[in-house]
């Protein structure tokens, strides 16, 4: 039978740890240092990603989210040492906004296309909830001992939401800003526009040299973000950037408004 996570080792000492078997093919990542690892999201909360990450170092583990929605905090229970930015805080700590039912209706809504582990059971499912340990701001810098990555704020997707540059790998971790699928700023929590100008902001970056999403296809080239930000600007010039506008498809991805 297959696992539950997929790991990818992306270099000597950054994995990608997977979950192909639901819908949402949510990734989380694990940046090793001489000091600490970071734990990129936790996934989706349907096997213990604490064991995967225990496979794969014995330092001391610091998560930091991109956002907190439930499909990247699914695991934040089995950690102690968990940051989020400031703006997506009392989500972390009070819930999200959205009931319940909602939520497991996106677990549950598809069809696993692998078998789930066996200690999941969805009417036990529990949407995490708790106080970070630290509140992160835009530019904070997290050292790891001998490596470093760097807050980047990119509200739209959520006002918290940020991305995580690795300017001496030219690593960029986007969460759901930059994927190829589905691009979410229809919800009532979501901003079109503050999406907008996230993608701008990102787009100044030098020398990307890889992307890596929070779903989906992991190998994908960094000129997605230009693409991405073409196509908000095409939205924004047509006067159709705003919630109710309905999903618009492009080549390699699609916004829903």
């Amino acid at each position: 039978m297959k696992e539950w996570f997929t790991t990818e080792q992306l270099d000597e000492n950054t994995y990608a740890i997977s979950e192909y078997g639901h819908w949402e093919q949510a990734h989380s990542y694990l940046l090793m240092g001489s000091k600490l690892a970071l734990l990129i999201d936790t996934g989706l909360g349907i096997g213990n990603i604490k064991k995967e990450v225990n496979k794969l170092t014995d330092l001391p583990v610091k998560v930091v989210t991109t956002h907190a929605h439930w499909d990247h905090i699914g695991g934040h229970a089995y950690f102690d040492d968990i940051a989020v930015h400031k703006a997506d805080a009392v989500w972390l700590k009070d819930g999200l906004p959205i009931p319940k039912s909602v939520i497991i209706y996106n677990i549950i809504s598809k069809p696993f296309k692998i078998p789930k582990p066996k200690e999941f059971q969805i009417e036990n499912y529990e949407i995490y909830t708790g106080n970070p340990n630290s509140l992160l701001e835009d530019g904070d810098s997290i050292d790891l001992g001998n490596r470093s990555v760097t807050v980047i704020h990119t509200p739209g997707h959520s006002p918290g939401h940020i991305c995580l540059w690795e300017k001496d790998r030219g690593y960029l971790f986007t969460g759901d800003l930059i994927y190829k699928g589905t691009l979410y700023a229809f919800y009532p929590s979501t901003n079109p526009l503050q999406f907008k100008q996230s993608v701008d902001k990102i787009s100044n970056l030098d020398f990307v040299r890889r992307i890596l999403p929070g779903h989906n296809e992991i190998n994908i080239k960094p000129e997605l973000i230009q693409k991405v930000k073409d196509g908000f600007e095409m939205l924004d010039q047509q006067g159709v950037l705003k919630q109710g506008s309905g999903i618009i498809r492009f080549e390699e991805f699609s916004i829903q408004l």
